[in-house]
């Protein structure tokens, strides 16, 4: 299995559907793994996975963000075509 690190401002659709599909509650302490890059610095990120591919994406509060307006991004185009107003007058 690949293993990739991705910075939140690199995640694709793809990646952020796993995202809020996997965390849709945002993500807490016990999801976050830790450790230490091959430049030595810290990384703390969250995991999710495709068939192939484990992402493991930076966290902040940034990642957050991003994760609350993709989810409000989908709720938006929900739409069901359907016309309130039309149906008032109707009636």
């Amino acid at each position: 299995m690949i293993r990739k690190i991705v910075d939140y401002q690199k995640l694709n659709e793809d990646i952020l559907n796993l995202l809020v599909d996997k965390f849709p509650d945002g993500y807490s302490d016990k999801d976050i793994i830790a450790f230490r890059n091959a430049q030595n610095e810290y990384i703390e990120a969250v995991e999710v996975r495709t068939e192939d591919t484990a992402y493991l994406v930076k966290v902040g509060k940034r990642l957050v963000q991003a994760m609350e307006e993709h989810e409000e991004e989908d709720d938006d185009s929900t739409d069901d075509g359907v016309d309130i107003d039309i149906l008032n007058e109707l009636d």
